[in-house]
């Protein structure tokens, strides 16, 4: 009389145990090539991580990876109904990732702090999305892509690009203030991004160009378009938006303040609502981009009913 020596499927196939440590080790392997080459560059780290505590710019990079997970994790059975390794793939992303940690940690180079920074994330985010492809094969890969491309957004943006951002985003708001001046009826002389008003003369200064809500909207209606959209074109339309959207809602917490400032008390140019009600204006920077998602999301279900009965 014998014993299996592990339990078997319904269909004969090898034991179940032997299924699980299948898995097991390309999940180690990923998890250790992610790891593993943060104890090489841990100086580099130990900077980005008091960077990400001192700048509130950059607070939101640790959520990316957090998010990215999630995503894969909500989609883990169609993600890892087939894993293999995809050598090819996995090796032109770590290669060059691995290569951008190096040069990140080379003092001779005379980086910029931001810019080493933004450097050491390009290598990690590169190696990440290397080591997925190396241990669970392309396909897993091409099905985790949005997940895998998310953690872009924990790069931060480097010198000079982010200035430039910056005085794109502060010109337009300007511009975008002075059309709600005009709308609204509140005198006013601008010159640059200086405005003159009755009793109170205001500077559109980077601090107020909202670069950080800018941000923080495109990386949540990426996020959005993703869960809730399904055709690419849609998504893309979604995410476009958000920078007009931004500049006009910048522009609106501009001339609000103001013409509190000049109407009711010029403390509100100094007060809470100036320094800590960015939430309020970052929802009605929301409010559109949802409207929008409603229209788009209804419209895409009209166009699979149509090709459905057709």
């Amino acid at each position: 009389m014998s014993m299996e020596p592990a339990v078997r499927n319904v269909a004969g196939s090898r034991p179940l145990t032997s299924r699980r440590w299948e898995r097991f080790y390309p999940a180690a392997g990923f998890v250790v090539l992610c790891l593993a080459p943060a104890v090489s560059v841990w100086g580099l780290v130990h900077s980005f991580l008091a960077m990400v505590f001192r700048n509130d710019t950059f607070a939101y990079i640790p959520l990316i990876p957090v998010a990215s997970f999630y995503l894969v994790y909500v989609e883990r059975k169609s993600i890892f109904a087939t894993i293999s390794y995809g050598w090819r793939t996995g090796s032109a992303l770590v290669v060059p990732g691995a290569a951008c940690l190096a040069m990140a940690q080379l003092k001779s180079w005379q980086w910029r702090p931001e810019n080493q920074i933004s450097l050491l994330m390009l290598g990690f985010v590169l190696l990440w999305a290397g080591a997925f492809a190396l241990f669970f094969g392309d396909r897993a890969f091409h099905s985790a892509l949005f997940p895998l491309l998310f953690l872009g957004f924990a790069i931060p943006v480097p010198e000079p690009a982010l200035s430039q951002a910056v005085s794109v985003l502060q010109h337009s708001s300007a511009t975008a203030a002075e059309s709600l001046f005009r709308l609204f009826g509140v005198a006013f002389l601008r010159r640059d991004l200086d405005f003159m008003l009755p009793g109170v003369t205001i500077r559109v200064a980077e601090e107020c160009s909202g670069i950080r809500s800018t941000l923080a909207l495109l990386i949540t209606t990426a996020l959005a378009s993703y869960l809730f959209l399904r055709d690419p074109w849609r998504r893309l339309l979604l995410c476009l938006v958000v920078v007009p959207i931004a500049i006009v809602k910048n522009g609106l917490r501009i001339v609000i303040l103001s013409t509190l400032a000049v109407y009711v008390d010029p403390r509100f140019l100094t007060g809470n609502l100036h320094h800590r009600g960015g939430v309020v204006f970052f929802i009605l920077g929301l409010l559109p981009l949802a409207l929008l998602l409603f229209l788009l999301q209804k419209g895409e279900k009209r166009s699979s009913a149509v090709a459905g009965r057709a």
